[in-house]
């Protein structure tokens, strides 16, 4: 197998103005997330709490938003009430003026009576929904990815090339290569091969790109990145989406009916030079959440005209005393009395006591002050208590840390489980609703 050389990559960059009335976005926010577990036990993955005060389905929704998407269907299955709680609360009609969002659970039919088995099959049976606009094109997202983009540069791509299929792209190293869609693509920006998952080292060395094509797309910064690698972004024309539903029965689309399509031809790559990750284990989501408090983060959550809607909770201003703080995001709601908190994110309504230390970790916060069980509403019963040392830990909801506490993963451990707390990929995880008494050491 020969691979490609000679290529010139130079998609869209320019501002340009795209009629987004021909596109139908669909979200697809059903995963169950398992490698998020213990944080996808109460929550489908979308609906996981990020950068303190942000779901992971506002960044796509977000993206759509600021693009000019005018119809958004969100699909859930998984655990979704917290999901369709928040989609409800946050984008509830009248919000965006310019953009229509529907809400569409699993559902059982006379005609279906089996719930959605992958991203395809929540997409074909849902398709009665979406056909019954006129949209000349389909926007297909995933519900938890982390990135920023301009989708009208996407569809002017996809208009300009008259394909099919547009798959947007993005140059990785060889161990992220292992867990998406990878694909050898031609000169003329024409996909050639698509492989899910390719794990044989004979297989990966025959999809790699050439050096002259990675420094066109990544402006010379290459790096270790020698794969192109999909998104799982997806823009179809209207009659190629439906009638690939019909002629390949199977569940998935990166797994199945993708690798079809690209061997009918008319799939092209729309390779993407920026920021963008997947949030599939508790390393990907602790490292994306702590790498926002950065001075200069990789992906900005405050860009005044692409900013993330979330939902408004009109609480107070956090209120800190006594604390040192570096490179930290504290959000609303929040009372901390720490003795230092570090490369942290402390989430809505967290309360931290005197004398604690919180370094490179994310306090989720807490959905109310005290429990509404509780008869004294002047106790504060979900906070971290005085004294406690917590690095590199993510401590979910509605969490109770007595005094003197220390999460430090003493023995170094890189997965441990417990009723009470565990640990994965080496990052100490406190479960949503966890008590931890006074003294307590991991």
């Amino acid at each position: 197998m020969t691979l490609m050389t000679d290529i010139c990559f130079s998609p869209i960059k320019s501002k340009i103005s795209v009629n987004m009335n021909c596109v139908t976005t669909i979200i697809l926010a059903g995963g169950n997330g398992t490698r998020l577990d213990p944080l996808t036990n109460t929550r489908c993955k979308p609906a996981v709490c990020f950068g303190g005060k942000y779901r992971l389905i506002d960044i796509p929704i977000s993206n759509a938003i600021h693009s000019g998407c005018s119809k958004i269907f969100v699909i859930s299955q998984y655990l979704s009430s917290s999901l369709n709680q928040h989609i409800f609360n946050t984008y509830h009609p009248g919000a965006f003026s310019s953009s229509a969002i529907e809400l569409i659970s699993a559902e059982q039919r006379p005609s279906q009576k089996s719930w959605f088995q992958g991203t395809a099959c929540a997409v074909r049976q849902n398709l009665h929904y979406f056909t019954e606009s006129s949209a000349e094109y389909f926007l297909i997202l995933s519900g938890d990815q982390v990135y920023n983009m301009n989708f009208q540069h996407l569809i002017q791509f996809a208009k300009e090339t008259n394909a099919d299929l547009v798959i947007a792209a993005l140059p990785v190293n060889e161990e992220d290569a292992k867990r998406m869609g990878i694909m050898r693509v031609n000169p003329d920006y024409s996909v050639a091969e698509f492989h899910e998952k390719p794990q044989e080292q004979e297989h990966l060395n025959s999809l790699r790109l050439p050096l002259s094509a990675l420094e066109q797309i990544l402006d010379g910064e290459v790096g270790n990145r020698q794969f192109l690698g999909s998104m799982g972004i997806y823009v179809f024309k209207r009659q190629a989406l439906l009638d690939l539903l019909k002629c390949d029965s199977r569940e998935d689309f990166g797994k199945h009916l993708i690798p079809t399509k690209v061997s009918q031809g008319s799939v092209v790559a729309y390779p993407h030079n920026g920021y963008w990750e997947d949030i599939g284990t508790i390393e990907s989501f602790f490292k994306a959440n702590i790498a926002l408090t950065a001075s200069s983060p990789d992906f900005n959550c405050c860009e005044e005209k692409r900013h993330i809607f979330f939902r408004q909770h009109y609480l107070s201003a956090p209120k800190i005393i006594n604390t040192k703080i570096m490179n930290a995001i504290i959000c609303d709601g929040s009372l901390v009395e720490a003795a230092e908190v570090t490369n942290s994110i402390i989430g809505l309504r967290s309360i931290v006591k005197q004398g604690s230390i919180i370094r490179n970790s994310y306090v989720i916060g807490n959905d109310f002050y005290t429990s509404p069980t509780q008869s004294d509403i002047n106790s504060n019963n979900h906070q971290i208590g005085e004294n406690c040392i917590i690095d590199h830990a993510i401590i979910d909801k509605n969490v109770r840390i007595g005094n003197n506490v220390q999460l430090i993963n003493k023995g170094k451990l890189m997965n441990y489980s417990s009723d009470k707390i565990c640990i994965r990929d080496g990052i100490i995880v406190v479960p949503r609703g966890t008590h931890l008494p006074d003294g307590f050491i991991l």
